[in-house]
């Protein structure tokens, strides 16, 4: 969505909103919506980019990236990373489930994804440094901060893409 189309997308009222919301795929349209219009927070720009850094994040029950990484460290045990697949090579070689790996992988990496988020918002830094911050904002067509896009880390679990929130498979289905 280009920096016009946010803007109009900001001016939409609730049935608009709640249309895109729903295409793009969010659990509770309605509520993103409604706390856009009512309460002016940027929802869109906030879950469109929790959309995209769960993209990131290793998707359910995909094993498909451990046999790379581990053919990677075999050519290369000595390049960044390499270790990664070494350390994978000897947890299947004792009898670890591939499964395992990717949920223990995967929770590392959404809660990665939760405490960037946290960071956004709160740089955490000594007084000594307290002029140092930094925000996530949405941009107008030239590039200028139309909206803080805040308290990211409050909605990582909601979007999670499976609708556990993180839970495990065996407690919600």
């Amino acid at each position: 969505m280009q920096a016009s189309e946010w803007s109009q997308a900001m001016s939409h009222g609730f049935d608009e909103l709640t249309a895109i919301f729903r295409k793009l795929g969010a659990n509770d349209p309605e509520g993103w919506a409604s706390s856009q219009v009512q309460e002016g927070i940027p929802q869109l720009a906030r879950f469109v980019f929790l959309k995209q850094a769960w993209s990131l994040v290793l998707a359910d029950g995909d094993t498909g990236w451990i046999a790379p990484y581990i053919e990677s460290a075999l050519k290369r045990p000595d390049e960044p990373y390499a270790g990664v697949g070494l350390a994978l090579q000897r947890l299947l070689s004792a009898g670890a489930d591939p499964n395992d790996l990717t949920d223990v992988v995967r929770g590392m990496q959404a809660d990665l994804l939760f405490n960037l988020c946290y960071l956004l918002g709160d740089p955490g830094f000594p007084n000594q440094i307290a002029d140092v911050s930094w925000g996530l904002f949405q941009l107008d067509d030239d590039d200028r901060p139309v909206a803080h896009i805040g308290g990211l880390h409050e909605s990582v679990l909601e979007t999670d893409p499976t609708g556990r929130e993180m839970r495990p498979r065996t407690i919600s289905q």
